[in-house]
Order: C-alpha cells, then structure tokens, then sequence
C-alpha cells in the first residue's frame, strides 16, 4: 500500500506514482459537490465524501485534484493507495500514513487483540492534528485496503465527527469484499456525499485528446474516440497508442465488447502494443502482471532465470512504451487496467503456475506473508507444507488487527485443503476463534458446528470444542458453555495442559452460574497445581477464581484479600492481565469493593486497572471495564456519571465489534432511567438488552431481573415485578444476592412485599444472614440487614438504623430509600412532623443524585402531609441549556476550549477517553450543536456575556 504523510511527502511504501496527468474534464458537478464537504471540515465539523465507478473511469485522477484542493485551502492530507496484495496484509496502512508530530507512535500494544491500539493511535493522531488545521483522508483504491484500515474507516468518521476531518474513499463500483460494502453502508448512514463517477461526454473526451496531445485531435482518432464508452483512461490509452493502426482499427470494430469489465477493445490494444516489445520487455511485463501492480525488478528477474543487468533494455523498452513507471523503488504498471490486460491474456495454466512460483520465491526473500499468501490463493492450490505455514502466519499476523479477515482467510486456505487434512482442522478452529471476538458471533459457532461431525481426533475435537465453550462463556450462555467443555472433557488421550484448561474453563462457568460447590469440585486440584506453576497468569487465575468462590459463598473479607493480591501480583507481571473478564484482578477486585464498605476505593482500582488494560490494547475488556464503572457510580448515587460510563460501554463495544449487546450495561441504563421517570426509554434498552441472544438470563439475569422489575413496579404492575425477581432472588444462598451491588437488596424487598409475596422477601432476607459481615463490609451488610428488617418487620428502630449505617457508606440513594422507607413508617402511625423531616431527607438525596422520579414521588408524599416544595426539573432529551449540563459535562469545557484533545482531556481528568466523547456527545446535543468550533464560541459568547453582566 502506498502513502504519503500530511505535508504530501512520500513515504516509500512499494512504490509511487503520482495521481498527474490532463487537466480533470467533465467532472464540474462532483467538484463542486467535494467543495461543500469541504466547507462543512471547514465550519468545524467531519464530513465524507465516497467516490465510485468502473475502472479507469478517473476516480484516481478526481482524488489527486481533490487533494491538491483542500492543500490550496490549508488542509493536512493523507493519502493512502490501496494494492491489490493488501487484502490479507496485517497492520493498517493509513496508520503508518500518520507519523505523530513527536516523532514517534504509541508503543504498539503486545496484546492478541490490536483494534483498540489501532483506533486510538488513529484517532489521536487525527485530532491532534486537526486542532492545528483540517485534515484531509484520501484513500484510493479502497476496494483493495488492508482490513485494519477498512476496519478504521468504518469506525472512525462516527467517532471523529466533531474534528474537522475530511473522509474520501476512491472504490470500484463492482468490489465484492463485504467489509468494504460495510464501510461503504457505514459511511452513508453518516451522511457521506456519494459521487458516481460516470462516463464522459464525447465532447470532454475530445478536450483530453488535446490535452495529450497538445493540439486538437484528428478526425481519425476523434470518431475512434465514440469507441471507449465514455472512459478517460481508455481514450488517453487510444490516443497514446493511435500510431498504431491495426490495434485502432480493431478498437473500431469491437467497441461494445466486454470481458471481466474490461473492453475487449482495449485488451487488444494492450496487447498489440505489448508485441511490439522487444522479447526481454514482453516477458517481463507478463512476470510483472503476476506480481502485481508494483513489483519488485529483482524477483521478476529470478522467476525469468536471469540477472538483473540483463533486463534493463527490456526495462526500458517498457517505460519507453508507457506501459511501465519507475517513480518509486519498485517498478508499477502505470494503471492497473494495463496490468490486468496483461495479466488476463497469459493462459489460465500459466497464470496459477506463475502465480505458485511467485509464492515459492518471495516465500525464499522473506516477503510478507500477506503478499505469499495472495499468490497462494490466486494458483488456487494445491497447497504444500511451506505455504500452509506462510498462510498461517498472515492469517496470525491479520488476527490482532483484523480478526474477521483472518478468519475469513483462514476459512478460505481450509477450502484449498482435503477434507481429512489436520490442518485444515486447525485452520478452521481458529477461524471460530478469530469469529468469536467479533460481532459474528453465530458464524463461529455455525462453523464449530460444521465442522464437529468431521470425525475429528480426540485432540482435535477437544480444542474446538474448547473454543466453542469460550465462545459461549463471552456471550453470556454458560450452559450451552458447560455443554460443550464437558463433552472435551470426556474425550481419551488429552494432553495434559489442554485437559486443565478446559477444566479450568468449566470451573470458571459453574461461578458464573452461581453454583460454587460444583466450581470448588470441579477445580480440585486445579488450585494447588495453580500455585505450582511457572506461569504468573495461571497463578493470579487461581487467586481470582478462590476470590471468586469466597465471594459468591458470602466471605467477602477472604474475597477481597485474594483479589488484591492478585491485582497487586498483576501489577508487577503484567502478562496476567490478559486473562478473560472478569477474571481481570483489578476488574474483579473492583466488583469486590462495590459490595464492601470500601466502595470509595471502586474509582482508583477501576481508574488504573483500566488505564493499564487500554495502555496494553486489551480491547475486548473496555466493555467490561466501563459496565463496572457504571455500576460503582450507580451505587454512589451518581446517576449522570453511571449513565455515560454505560453509554460508553456499549459504544466501544459497538466500535470494536467485539461482543453481542451488553445486557448489564443496558439494564444499568434502565435503572437510570427508571430513576429518571422516563420508563418508555428503560424499556427500549431493556428490549435491546435482549437483541441477538436470549440467553443472558443465566449470567446478567440478576440486573434484567432487577431492571424489569422496578419498570414493572413503577407502572403500578407489583405483581408482575414479584414474579420477575423471583426467578433469580428466590434462593436463600448469596450467591445470587451478591451478582447485584448491596443498595439494591432492599429494592427487592420493597417490591415483594408490595406485591404481597414475603416469602420471597424472606429469602433475601435469609441469604443476608449468609454474609459474614466483618471487617471491610460490616458497615453496609449492616445496614443492608437493618433496612431490610425494618421493611420485613415494620421496625422503626431498625430502619433509623440502616439510615444511620448509610451515612459513612458513600450510596445517598440507599439512605434516601431507607429515609422514605422509615417517613412512609412514622407517617401511618401519625408521627407527621417526624415524617415530613424524613421525607425532606429523602428528597434533598435524590434530587442531589439526579432521581427525578424518586423526588417527584417524594414530592407527592409530602404534598399529602400539606407540604409544597417546588417542581421537579426532568432529565429530558434533545437541546437544552448550559443548566443542564452536568457537573462532569462542565469539567470538560474549558479543557476543550483551551484546544485539549479528548485524549488530551481524558489524561487530565484521569478517565477514558470513550468516556470523554460520551460526555461531548451529551454536550452537543444539550447546546444543539455538532462541532468543538460551535462549543468553543458558545462559550467565549457565554464568559463575554457574564462579564458583561458583572
């Protein structure tokens, strides 16, 4: 892939050819069209720009005058070229065209998941350089683009939306790669301007023979000129060949022919021009078309058996003749159109035997994967041992960056194999792995069901089925999980270190299910040999499964211990943080803390675990680190705060395309919103929370659980919320309880007893006497235990208690419940005064909080006791003001006004930065504007009107 950095300086790449040539003709309304994007980066804002048509159509030419347009207007521009060799290469090309202004990027992440890494290098270097200018991204031949890049052009425009960023995508009207149709769907949605390029009027086609030509053209070659159909490359091609009467007599006469898009006209032509060659040229114009677009002088003279002073008359001869450029290190054919004309005239039993030899000598030069692998696929097998083991590097080298284009590929190189062959086994096992971090979720395991009745060795079975678990453990279905790892589990002759993981795996998912005496059995053994091992992860994995047990057993005091040292243990071997959510130390650790008296302690652990997992580009973890985040701010009462961190949760999971919906993170949202009193849009989040899987009742069933349930409650429906708490809270074990952070126990309670069901307020009431309340949780266990009898038993000595017990916890939504609980209480045994004072309490917390609906309610207790208070200011959508900024949206202003980037901005406020563009998301749409430039003169307008006040 070729690039040039911002300022339009090559840098190297396979190759250069500069987008010159005649003046651009015919293309007057699409100019005028990339003008007004223009205007809009401009004003402010990002904008598209998708330019398609067939082949030769001038599409190449079109981005050259655009880039030299936006370079007159002051833009940065980055230009990426696409090449046909880039569809399997690893890394992103449009990364290596953003070389950062300090000279050096940021350390590449060592992680097996780098789309995190890659987007925030990217994006970071985008908005860094568009606070200084605007920036222009012109990608040409996008049809061919490395799948990292495509992978940053499908997710960044929507990110970068407010940087003043220009995006142009060049691509074939005809590309059939479907992450390219993606992008393509992806960047109309945003609006993008679509421009098809067309064929031209016979009469601009006669103003480009001139400008070839330098003189008009003559009648001959004008009437030849109807023949090309309107395309600009093919009549600059015609003309530069006119001299040659045969070929133009023949491109007369089959002007309406077409073969693979390509006019048999000039197929013709290229090759009458091609045998005119010296011998030396001809062979290697037909070597260099099996190479590629570039290619490189040396190989091509080892695949002719020759040395590469023998070959430069032929060299010449070639570049003589236009078919050719040298502009760069590598030779290229001056239009890919040429290189296919040539390419496609050679049998088709030459062309694959050329193409396997290429993959033999490059393979020799240690060439990049990627491009062995193109010629692999285009001699369309069979496959040696040699290429299996390079094709398999570059699906490797793919997966961190790309992971659906690995497995893609993967699936491809297992077609050109035998059915029994092991490695096509292989090969397919990790395709569904590489499936199973992206959102195809379902193909993975189509394909592990595909492939299953194969007749698999032991071995082989047991590690896709291993796969399959993993799979299903991430998307939140343990049971079909532990179905699949069992079945491992049975099979002969497993290697020991294959058999542990997989029981380790099993393990992990009894805990998930709530079923601790199974995870303590399955795991014997496993724990003591843990401890044993060389392998600091598998140490620190042991650690937080004990946590894990000892928590959800109700220990949290030995929970809390263990996961500490484990995350401290993490600190000091950092290879340990690559384990799977939630065995993450310092992610678990923080679930931990929420259920303590510690919960202060949530932000700092959750603050630094995810710094480090960002700075280490564990991807797939944001969503989880976000959720956890969320639900630490819901229990402390800060609803603005807990609903961006969930907002960011599913955002970064949406970027990354790592995961189904996050049903938590949706049932976070609800309860906010419930919170809110806006309950139609809690129901639209938990009706997402259940698109695309039904069977995260088992993992998140506790949190939907809980969400419908106080949604069902607050449209007066009691009844209904009992029976939906009662599937998860009817236990009298605290394994469920604890799966919900301790502010929302009594919810539980007040809602069954409500509905007139308190055997299942028995139940949780019986699963609190199972925590052993010491140490860092005998305050809020306490308390929790208070409030929970008070309700029970109708105690007001114990609801003053529990409101007494969540003073010094840190959750002001707790104590304003247990405050309304125990006013509800001295209000039916006539104590007014007493009641109103309680009330009172209740209502200063929820409105300090944010809970409309709960101060509204509040509201309307006390206006029964004769006590008016004011209105209740609603949490409403679309524009508003700057009162109803949070205090959080109100941090980031002046940061952003003094020209921070959100990098910039998240690294002074010590949060993420999909944290940060959550909150200037929820800014633009309160001030109803859609760029940094309308923020920063709102508030230069604002400060000038205060002083003027003043």
């Amino acid at each position: 892939m070729h690039s040039t950095d911002p300022a339009g300086h090559d840098t190297g790449g396979r190759g250069s050819r500069a987008m010159t040539g005649p003046h651009l003709r015919g293309r007057e309304r699409e100019v005028a069209a990339a003008r007004e994007a223009l205007d809009v980066v401009r004003g402010g804002r990002g904008a598209g720009v998708v330019v398609e048509g067939a082949a030769g159509v001038g599409k190449s030419r079109f981005l050259a005058e655009l880039g030299e347009m936006t370079r007159r207007s002051g833009f940065d521009v980055v230009s990426v070229r696409a090449d046909e060799l880039d569809q399997f290469a690893a890394g992103a090309a449009l990364l290596s065209a953003l070389p950062p202004s300090d000279g050096s990027h940021r350390a590449l992440a060592a992680a097996d998941d780098q789309r995190l890494w890659l987007l925030d290098s990217i994006a970071d270097a985008l908005e860094e350089r568009a606070q200084r200018a605007p920036v222009a991204v012109l990608v040409d031949d996008a049809q061919w683009a490395d799948p990292a890049t495509l992978f940053a052009l499908r997710t960044l425009p929507h990110r970068l939306a407010a940087a003043r960023v220009l995006w142009v995508l060049a691509l074939r009207s005809d590309a059939e790669r479907p992450i390219v149709a993606r992008v393509r769907d992806d960047l109309e949605r945003l609006g993008a301007r679509w421009l098809t390029l067309g064929s031209l009027p016979h009469r601009e086609l006669h103003y480009i023979a001139a400008d070839v030509l330098g003189a008009p053209p003559p009648p001959a070659l004008a009437r030849l000129l109807h023949g090309v159909a309107g395309n600009p490359f093919l009549a600059i091609e015609l003309v530069r060949g006119f001299a040659d009467t045969d070929a133009a007599r023949t491109a007369a006469g089959e002007t309406d022919l077409l073969r693979d898009g390509i006019p048999v006209s000039f197929r013709r032509s290229v090759a009458a021009r091609v045998d005119r060659l010296p011998d030396d040229a001809v062979h290697l114009l037909r070597i260099g078309s099996v190479l590629g677009r570039e290619f490189d002088l040396g190989t091509a003279a080892r695949m002719m058996g020759r040395q590469v002073g023998s070959l430069l008359s032929g060299v010449d001869a070639a570049l003589n003749a236009d078919l050719l450029s040298a502009d760069g290190p590598r030779l290229a054919f001056r239009h890919d159109l040429t290189r296919q004309a040539v390419h496609d005239h050679l049998p088709l039993a030459v062309r694959t035997a050329l193409h396997r030899d290429a993959a033999d000598r490059l393979r020799g030069t240690g060439a990049r994967p990627a491009e062995v692998a193109w010629h692999v696929v285009m001699s369309g097998g069979p496959v040696d041992d040699q290429s299996v083991t390079t094709l398999t590097t570059a699906v490797r080298d793919m997966s961190s960056s790309a992971p659906d284009a690995a497995a893609d590929l993967a699936q491809r190189i297992a077609g050109l194999l035998p059915p029994k062959d092991r490695r096509r086994i292989a090969l397919l096992t990790e395709a569904a792995e590489y499936l199973g971090r992206t959102r195809r979720v379902h193909e993975a395991l189509d394909l592990v069901d595909a492939t299953l009745p194969e007749g698999l060795e032991p071995v082989q079975e047991a590690r896709l089925r291993l796969v399959a678990g993993e799979i299903h453990q991430a998307a939140g279905d343990d049971a079909a999980a532990m179905t699949h790892l069992q079945k491992a589990l049975d099979l002969p002759g497993l290697p020991s270190d294959l058999r542990v993981r997989l029981a380790k795996t099993k393990a992990t998912g009894h805990v998930y299910l709530g079923d601790i005496a199974a995870a303590e059995l399955t795991g014997t053994g496993l724990v003591e040999a843990s401890y044993g091992s060389d392998d600091p992860a598998v140490v620190v994995s042991a650690m937080v499964f004990q946590s894990q047990a000892f928590f959800y057993r109700g220990d949290l005091a030995r929970a809390l211990e263990l996961a500490a040292e484990a995350t401290r243990r993490a600190g000091v071997e950092p290879a340990a943080l690559y384990l799977r959510p939630p065995r993450i130390p310092a992610l678990w650790q923080a679930t931990v803390l929420t259920a303590t008296d510690r919960l202060a302690d949530t932000e700092r652990t959750l603050r630094e675990g995810q710094r480090e997992a960002e700075s280490l580009g564990l991807g797939w973890s944001l969503p989880h680190w976000h959720a956890a985040r969320a639900c630490a701010l819901l229990e402390q009462g800060a609803l603005d705060d807990a609903a961006v961190e969930a907002e960011a949760s599913l955002v970064v999971a949406d970027e990354l395309e790592i995961t189904l919906t996050n049903p938590q993170a949706r049932a976070l949202l609800a309860l906010v919103e419930i919170r809110r009193g806006d309950l139609a849009k809690a129901d639209d989040h938990l009706s997402a929370a259940d698109t695309g899987s039904g069977t995260h009742a088992q993992r998140y069933g506790p949190w939907v659980s809980l969400a419908r349930a106080c949604l069902a409650d607050a449209r007066g429906e009691p009844g209904g919320a009992a029976a939906l708490l009662a599937e998860s809270f009817a236990s009298r074990e605290p394994a469920r309880l604890l799966a919900l952070p301790p502010s929302h126990w009594p919810e539980i309670v007040r809602i069954a007893l409500r509905a007139g069901n308190p055997s299942l307020a028995r139940a949780v009431s019986g699963a609190l006497l199972g925590l052993a309340a010491q140490d860092e949780s005998r305050q809020i266990v306490g308390a929790v235990r208070a409030h929970v009898d008070g309700l029970l038993h109708h105690d007001r000595g114990a609801l003053e208690s529990a409101v007494t017990g969540y003073r010094n916890t840190g959750r002001p939504l707790a104590r304003a419940a247990a405050s309304e609980d125990l006013a509800e209480l001295m209000a039916r045994t006539g104590e007014t005064a007493s009641a109103i004072e309680s009330f009172e309490e209740a209502g200063r917390l929820a409105s300090a909080s944010g809970a409309g609906r709960d101060q509204e309610r509040v509201r309307g207790r006390l206006r029964r006791l004769g006590v008016r208070s004011a209105p209740v200011r609603t949490h409403t959508a679309g524009p508003q003001g700057w009162e109803d900024l949070t205090e959080s949206e109100r941090k980031l202003i002046p940061l952003v006004v003094g020209g921070l980037t959100n990098r910039a901005v998240a690294d002074r406020l010590y949060v993420s930065v999909h944290t940060v563009n959550t909150h200037m998301k929820h800014i633009f749409a309160k001030l109803g504007i859609n760029s940094r430039v309308e923020l920063t003169r709102l508030a230069i307008e604002r400060d000038a009107g205060a002083e003027a006040a003043d």
